[in-house]
């Protein structure tokens, strides 16, 4: 490359830099309190931690960087955490940035020439990468190059930059739309899933520990039965339920404390808030136990069809009180007990037989 063809390579790469808002340095994301540091500190997901620590012990006793990590799971499940793990593991710093955020080939492309030997790069959303940043990617990940054209029309030019060895971690809570072509090029795809009441509970006892909040194991099962099978809301009704304790009562969390907070709060005996109990009313009264597409269901709540989809709706079919079929959501003998409703007539018993949790 001549010298006056790479001087305007860093100029438009710094021009970028200088108004892309989405790198957030490492250290940011490893100092916030009640994420784990380390595998030996994450709970839960017992197959994916196994995986990761082989992964990652065999890159370090290659002196190699980490293959590139595709992690899949609904929101608040610690995709984010475990990007920051695979840094502190490796020594590495992290770069932290988002799918919707990279609007421009640019924005991808001023953060890749940016990083040091070995950093890993999470982009969260995954999913929502513009197919104009996404084919950036391919080189960059595949070969360890930078395709970057300069200039437009007829004197437009390709240059190719070599990048330093890096690690790209992804995360995407719909994993069917990450395209073909980028899902393979992962070297290591891995699947976050909702945790079980006793994870939860370890996880919100060690909260507890770093927040100084006093509670006992009752408490601490309490709030882990309705955090329905995510950390992040689990730390996030620890934190409601302490403030409860701290003005109404003694600032001690048992098991009848939580209860009476939470129920302060909105959160129900099986961890539904107003949102689900709006979703599953619409459901059962408003549509009267007929097949609802999701979103007229989304309208009739107020809400976005993506939300309901991705943030509230894994639960209440994993609790069995809403079914998903070809004509729409439909909800469950479940859902109506839970409401306190009778099941309509002459609808089949079978669709609304689901076990308790």
């Amino acid at each position: 490359m001549s010298p006056s063809a790479r001087r305007e390579v860093l100029k438009s790469l710094d021009e970028a830099r200088a108004v892309d808002p989405v790198v957030l340095e490492g250290e940011e994301l490893l100092e916030r309190g009640l994420r784990p540091k380390n595998l030996g500190d994450f709970v839960g997901q017992a197959e994916l931690v196994n995986h990761l620590s082989i992964v990652l012990e065999a890159a370090r006793g290659r002196a190699e960087a980490v293959d590139h990590l595709l992690l899949a799971g609904p929101p608040g499940l610690g995709k984010t955490s475990l990007a920051a793990i695979v840094a502190a593991e490796m020594g590495a710093a992290i770069r932290i940035t988002s799918g919707p955020v990279l609007t421009r080939a640019g924005d991808l492309a001023a953060m890749l020439t940016d990083l040091s030997d070995g950093d890993v790069v999470f982009i969260d959303e995954i999913h929502r990468l513009s197919k104009a940043v996404e084919e950036i990617l391919y080189p960059a990940m595949e070969d360890g190059k930078l395709d970057i054209v300069i200039g437009k029309g007829p004197t437009a030019r390709s240059i190719r930059l070599d990048l330093p060895r890096f690690t790209l971690v992804g995360a995407t809570t719909r994993i069917g739309m990450v395209s073909a072509p980028l899902r393979d090029r992962f070297g290591f795809v891995g699947r976050v899933d909702l945790y079980d009441a006793s994870d939860l509970k370890v996880i919100v006892l060690r909260s507890a520990q770093i927040l100084g909040v006093q509670i006992d194991e009752a408490g601490a099962e309490e709030i882990a039965r309705r955090s329905r099978g995510t950390p992040r809301l689990a730390n996030r009704l620890l934190a409601r339920v302490r403030d409860f304790s701290q003005v109404r009562r003694s600032g001690l969390i048992d098991q009848a404390i939580a209860s009476e907070g939470l129920a302060l709060f909105g959160v129900d005996d099986l961890g539904l808030d107003k949102l689900d109990r709006a979703v599953l009313s619409a459901l059962c009264e408003r549509f009267a136990g007929r097949a609802v597409g999701l979103s007229t269901l989304a309208q009739s709540v107020g809400e976005e069809p993506d939300t309901i989809e991705e943030a509230y709706e894994p639960y209440l079919v994993q609790q069995g009180l809403v079914i998903r079929t070809p004509k729409g959501r439909i909800a469950t003998a479940r859902a109506y007990a839970q409401l306190g409703l009778q099941a309509p007539a002459g609808v089949d018993p079978g669709l609304f037989e689901f076990p308790q949790a």
